[in-house]
């Protein structure tokens, strides 16, 4: 018999996004599933990465990313948040936000610290956490309206607590945390004198509620490690390029950490990436009002057949409640049945909770709104036939 391989990244399930998008193949669906737009980010951008490719520097870039676009990072965070940053030691370029979120917590995490999160959670967070020897403290949302019990919160936290790992604009429920949540956040940073990793990577995709990174916040410019990727900004998400804004001391072991894990990221990406981030404020505002209007062509639709669509202010993703329409089921049984027979493809909620903090809840199926709007129209026509066949 051979040693056994590494226990728990052998347990990881095949993730969701994979099984649902194998099964809408199988079944020529509309992917609502997996967020990544179906229209190609800004031309002038990849026109520059293409001219990139052909100006004879195509080697290593530097461990913590051209100058160019640290500058443009730091030019951001200035132009978005307030925030003044010394692009030479407080940015690192990595290979997409998910890198950098591992970056981040391994320049923070040891064995038998605590690390706190909020449910529902993209996929990577807990795996991550625990890898690196974490122990997760999870509080739950409470849905309908994404609530932050406080007292939860409060509770989660002690003397061992590390960080907490929060994702505003919010994947999947679309919340952006108020000013009042970020400071009551930065209250128990304070006391119990933790950090927070801040995945922001929808901080240009917001419709009701301006995001405010919990950076900006009083005090918590020493504690923060925020965030943001190109690929949501720019809908360019194969590029995999992202960035970490931190304090000299906290960056410092980040780099190292990046280092450990790609050490650099393509350079002509990351001039296209410069380019972009330096884009007029009316890009930005176009790109945010763009996806507005899905959202509501989506939600507007998802109501017309019976179903009920939960707030959402921000990122890819609406939630919503199948309960007039499942019959009985439970959400994943729901996503295979809308797929298999209506043709469309979504997510089941579930799949963003940790059973081992009580049963999630099996009502909710997350519906990604990032696609034209002719697909978007297409899936809501099919959702209504079935509706009305399964009546009938």
């Amino acid at each position: 018999m051979t040693k056994p391989l590494n226990r728990q990244i052998a347990a990881l399930p095949t993730t969701i996004f994979t099984v649902m998008s194998e099964l809408a193949r199988a079944h020529d669906a509309i992917n609502l599933g997996q967020g990544f737009p179906d229209t190609e980010g800004p031309q002038d951008m990849v026109q520059v990465a293409a001219d990139a490719l052909l100006d004879g520097r195509n080697q290593y870039a530097p461990l913590t990313g051209l100058p160019e676009l640290r500058r443009a990072v730091a030019d951001s965070n200035a132009r978005f948040q307030g925030l003044e940053i010394d692009a030479e030691s407080e940015v690192v370029v990595t290979s997409g936000a998910t890198e950098a979120l591992a970056a981040a917590l391994m320049a923070l995490i040891e064995p038998g610290d605590d690390v706190v999160l909020i449910e529902p959670l993209y996929d990577t967070y807990l795996p991550m956490v625990r890898q690196l020897g974490g122990i997760p403290r999870l509080v739950r949302l409470q849905e309908p309206g994404w609530t932050l019990p406080r007292e939860a919160l409060a509770a989660a936290f002690s003397a061992r607590t590390k960080a907490i790992l929060l994702n505003t604009p919010m994947n999947p429920t679309g919340k952006v945390f108020t000013t009042e949540e970020l400071d009551f956040i930065a209250s128990l940073l304070r006391q119990h004198d933790a950090y927070a990793v801040c995945d922001e990577v929808y901080e240009h995709l917001t419709f009701n509620t301006p995001h405010v990174s919990l950076m900006s916040r009083p005090d918590m410019r020493e504690r923060c490690l925020r965030i943001g990727s190109a690929g949501k900004s720019f809908s360019l998400t194969g590029w995999k390029v992202g960035y970490v804004t931190a304090p000299a001391p906290l960056a410092a072991v980040v780099a190292k950490a990046h280092q450990n894990l790609v050490f650099a990221t393509a350079p002509n990406l990351q001039r296209a990436v410069a380019f972009g981030l330096n884009k007029d404020d009316q890009y930005f505002q176009d790109l945010a009002a763009d996806m507005a209007r899905k959202r509501d062509i989506l939600s507007a639709g998802l109501r017309s057949v019976g179903l009920e669509v939960l707030p959402c202010d921000g990122s890819y993703f609406v939630m919503a409640d199948i309960t007039p329409l499942a019959n009985g089921l439970d959400d994943v049984a729901f996503a295979r049945q809308l797929t298999e027979e209506a043709g469309v493809t979504t997510i089941p909620a579930s799949a963003f909770y940790d059973p081992a903090n009580g049963t999630p809840p099996k009502h909710l199926v997350r519906f990604a709104f990032c696609k034209q709007d002719a697909v978007l129209q297409d899936a809501v026509a099919r959702i209504k036939h079935w509706a009305s066949q399964k009546d009938g």
